[in-house]
């Protein structure tokens, strides 16, 4: 089972923008009132990450506002926000997003860095976010995405500590608890040396139908899929040993990072999963696949 690229990138930097000038990237994606809504990560050539905002009628074509809708704002964030992922839970708007603090290239300052912090921020407009606080603190700590139902009355996030897949459960929000490592890398396969969430899960009647990055030895960035109970989801009930995208075109192989495709979002419209993801740390790319095609071959392979 693989995914259908779309034959280009459906986002490129912009160069009259300072901040979007070098690569877009790493994108999320809902889909609400009938439209697509993405918030990406960008940069100029300062290399520090901002995340825009673009919109579309058919998930292809983009128009995109000319500022960054969350921009960098405190030694916790100032070497950038960073590959936000967005979930639409009981009528608001969450973006998980990564803060990249102020000490993190700079570790002969003397200063303990803070690193990357793994964040919440909300919305009602999909426009402008109020900052929640972290999922942890202290501890270098990313790729999390939050469920889009609550399970057992509580809100789940993915999050991770290197090089494993983890969840978290919160009763607010603001408090995590309950964290449970759930998904190693597998040495010797496509996600052998480190993994992380993609997009937030897709709730499906046989489980959370989970798609998530992997790289080996060779850094190389693919997709893969795992399915989670749906009332226990650190329960891991299938998990194929086969990637479902892999870099293979020109922008995804050649780019500010080499041999690249990561998602952070899969939204489902009429039964098509809808796969963006950042090539080679420079575009936003686009993969699709029939969810209940994907689910079979998820619990046959698996």
């Amino acid at each position: 089972m693989k995914f259908h690229r779309h034959f280009a990138p459906v986002l490129v930097p912009n160069p009259h923008n300072a901040w979007e000038a070098v690569n877009v990237f790493n994108p999320s994606v809902v889909v609400h009132n009938g439209l697509f809504h993405m918030h990406y990560r960008a940069q100029g050539f300062d290399y520090v990450s901002h995340i825009g905002y673009a919109v579309s009628r058919d998930g292809i074509h983009w128009n995109r506002l000319q500022e960054p809708v969350l921009s960098p704002s405190s030694d916790l964030d100032a070497r950038g926000v960073e590959d936000p992922r967005v979930t639409e839970l009981g009528g608001r708007f969450y973006m998980a997003y990564t803060a990249f603090d102020k000490h993190s290239q700079f570790p002969d300052t003397g200063t303990a860095p803070l690193g990357v912090t793994p964040m919440y921020a909300v919305s009602d407009n999909l426009i402008t976010w109020e900052t929640l606080g972290p999922v942890v603190k202290n501890e270098d700590n990313k790729d999390h995405a939050l469920f889009p139902a609550k399970v057992g009355g509580r809100f789940v996030t993915f999050h991770r500590r290197p090089p494993s897949i983890w969840l978290a459960f919160s009763d607010d929000m603001l408090t995590w608890e309950d964290h449970a490592e759930i998904l190693c890398p597998r040495p010797g396969l496509w996600d052998g040396k480190r993994i992380g969430a993609g997009g937030p899960p897709i709730e499906t009647d046989e489980g959370w139908l989970t798609i998530y990055h992997g790289y080996d030895d060779d850094h190389r960035y693919c997709m893969g899929v795992a399915l989670l109970d749906r009332d226990d989801p650190t329960k891991v009930l299938k998990r194929p040993e086969t990637s479902v995208l892999e870099p293979r075109t020109s922008w995804e192989r050649r780019g500010d990072v080499p041999n690249v495709v990561f998602g952070c979002a899969n939204p489902v419209v009429d039964g098509t999963v809808y796969l963006y993801y950042g090539g080679a740390d420079r575009v936003v790319g686009l993969a699709t696949a029939n969810l209940r095609d994907l689910l079979e071959w998820t619990l046959q392979n698996g």
